[in-house]
C-alpha cells in the first residue's frame, strides 16, 4: 500500500520519463507565443506596409502567419518520436532535429540556430541603443522645438548597454527568473500599444495630407524601381523576423500535439490582428512617410513623456531578452569547453564570493572572460551595422526559411514516412522550395540597404 502511494506520488511530481511533470496548457502555452511573438519587430510593421501598400502588406502579414502555423503543425507532430503521441519526448528544438533526422541536418540545425542567436543579440543591442538616443532626442525636440536637429549618436549608449550585458551574463541562471517573461509580456504589450495608441490619435487629429497608395511607395522622385523592389524584399524579411516563437512545455494529457496545435493557432491568431493593426494604424498615420521604427524614427513628438515612457519600455524588455537569447550560447560553449578540457582549473574553477541581494555564488574566471568578450563583439558589430531596418530584415531572412520552414517539413516528412512524389511530399517541397527563394529575396535586399547605407554614411563623413 505505501509502496502505491509512492508510486503515486511521484507519478504527480514526475512525468513517465523521470523529468519533473510539466504543468503547461494550452492557454499558458498561447500566452507564451503571443509574449515570444509580440517584441521588437513589431516596430518596423509600419514601415513594411508602406513598402508593400494596403493590399500586398495586410496579405503578407496573413501569408507568412499562415505559414508559421502550418509548420509549426508539423513541428508539434514531431515533438515525439518517432510516435507523434507515445514515442519519447524531445525537450529542445535540436534534439528534435536530431532525433527525426540525424547527421548533417542536425549539424546544420545547430548552425542555424546558434547564428540566429547570436544575430538577435546583435539586433537587440542595436534596437536598445537607438531607444536610449531616442529618449535624449525627444527631450531635446521638447525642450528646444521639433525643427531643431537633436542628432545623438548610438554608440554610447550601445557601450552602455554592453556594460549592463557583461554584470547580467554574471548571474548564474538570470534568463530563468520567471520574472522575466512577466515583464517581457508587460513591457512589449506596453510600447506596441502606446505606438498603436499614438497612432490613431495622430489619425483622429489630422495632420495634413497623408500619402497613402495601394501599392505602396511609389516609384517616382527619390524612389527608382530597383529601390522600391530591395525595400519589399526587406520588408518581407522584417515580417518574417516579427514571426519568430518557439513552443512551450506541456501537461501530457491531453497529448502534447494536440494541445501544441490548439496553442499555436490561438497564439497566432491574436498575433496577426495585433500586427495587422498595428501596421495598418501605423501607415494611416505616417502615409509613405512611415519611419523604420515608429516609436524612434519620430513621427511622434507630443506628448514627450510618453513616448518617453514607450522608448523606456523597449529597453527594459531588451536587456532582460538579450539574455534569454545568449545564455543557451555561453552554456553551449562553457559545457563544450569543459568536455574538451576538464583538467584546466582556468574553465572548470569557481571561486565563491558574496554578490549584495543574491547571496554567495562562484566566479569562473573562464566565465569572466568568455561571456565579456561576447559581449563586447557583439556590441562592435552593433556599431558596425546601426540600420535598424536593414538589419532586422537580414535577421529575419535568415532564420525564417531554415528554423520556421525546412525542418519542421523535412521532419514531418521523415516521421510520417510521407512516400516520395506523392501529394503532400510534392505540396511540401514546393512550401519548402518557394519559402527559400523568399528568404534569398528578403536577405539580398537586407544586405543591399545594408551596403547603401553604409555608402551614404561614408560619403557623408567624406563631405563633412
Amino acid at each position: 500500500m505505501q509502496k502505491a502511494n509512492g508510486i503515486e506520488a511521484a507519478s504527480s511530481i514526475f512525468d513517465d520519463d523521470g523529468r519533473p511533470k510539466r504543468t503547461g496548457t494550452w492557454l499558458t502555452a498561447s500566452a507564451h507565443i503571443i509574449t515570444a511573438v509580440i517584441g521588437s519587430g513589431v516596430l518596423s510593421l509600419a514601415w513594411c506596409i508602406a513598402q508593400l501598400g494596403w493590399v500586398a502588406g495586410p496579405v503578407a502579414l496573413m501569408i507568412f502567419s499562415l505559414i508559421t502555423w502550418y509548420t509549426s503543425v508539423l513541428l508539434a507532430d514531431c515533438y515525439r518520436s518517432p510516435h507523434p503521441v507515445t514515442g519519447t519526448r524531445n525537450y529542445t528544438y535540436m534534439n528534435v532535429v536530431k532525433a527525426n533526422l540525424g547527421g548533417l541536418k542536425f549539424k546544420f540545425c545547430g548552425v542555424a540556430q546558434y547564428g540566429n542567436l547570436v544575430g538577435v543579440t546583435i539586433g537587440y543591442t542595436l534596437t536598445t541603443s537607438i531607444s536610449m538616443a531616442a529618449i535624449k532626442r525627444s527631450n531635446c525636440f521638447h525642450k528646444h522645438g521639433h525643427g531643431v536637429g537633436c542628432h545623438t549618436s548610438n554608440n554610447p549608449f550601445m557601450i552602455i548597454f554592453g556594460i549592463i550585458q557583461i554584470v547580467l551574463s554574471q548571474i548564474p541562471n538570470f534568463h530563468e527568473l520567471s520574472v522575466l517573461s512577466i515583464i517581457a509580456a508587460v513591457m512589449s504589450f506596453a510600447y506596441s500599444s502606446i505606438g498603436i495608441g499614438l497612432s490613431v490619435a495622430k489619425v483622429a487629429g489630422g495632420n495634413g495630407h497623408i500619402e497613402e497608395t495601394l501599392t505602396g511607395t511609389p516609384v517616382g522622385k527619390g524612389m527608382s524601381s530597383m529601390d522600391k523592389m530591395w525595400n519589399v524584399f526587406s520588408a518581407l524579411g522584417d515580417i518574417a523576423f516579427a514571426y519568430a516563437f518557439s513552443n512551450d512545455t506541456l501537461k501530457s494529457s491531453p497529448p502534447e500535439n494536440k494541445v501544441m496545435k490548439r496553442a499555436t493557432f490561438v497564439g497566432i491568431s491574436i498575433t496577426t490582428v495585433f500586427y495587422t493593426v498595428c501596421g495598418m494604424v501605423g501607415y494611416a498615420a505616417f502615409g509613405n512617410k512611415a519611419p523604420g521604427n515608429f516609436l524612434t524614427g519620430f513621427g511622434f513628438f507630443e506628448p514627450f513623456w510618453l513616448v518617453d515612457f514607450a522608448n523606456i519600455c523597449i529597453v527594459v524588455h531588451l536587456v532582460g531578452a538579450y539574455q534569454v537569447y545568449c545564455q543557451p550560447i555561453f552554456g553551449f560553449v562553457e559545457s563544450s569547453c569543459s568536455k574538451k578540457w576538464p583538467q584546466s582549473k582556468f574553465i572548470t574553477r569557481g571561486y565563491p564570493i558574496n554578490v549584495p541581494c543574491y547571496g554567495t555564488t562562484k566566479l569562473s574566471l573562464f566565465r569572466l572572460t568568455w561571456r565579456t568578450a561576447y559581449v563586447i563583439f557583439t556590441t562592435a558589430l552593433a556599431m558596425l551595422f546601426p540600420f535598424f531596418n536593414d538589419f532586422v530584415g537580414l535577421l529575419g531572412a535568415l532564420s525564417f526559411w531554415p528554423l520556421t520552414v525546412y525542418f519542421p517539413v523535412e521532419m514531418y516528412i521523415a516521421q510520417a514516412k510521407i512516400p516520395r512524389f506523392s501529394f503532400t511530399w510534392i505540396w511540401l517541397q514546393i512550401l519548402n522550395w518557394v519559402c527559400l527563394i523568399i528568404t534569398l529575396l528578403a536577405a539580398a535586399g537586407s544586405i543591399r540597404g545594408l551596403i547603401k547605407s553604409l555608402q551614404t554614411i561614408q560619403l557623408f563623413n567624406s563631405v563633412s
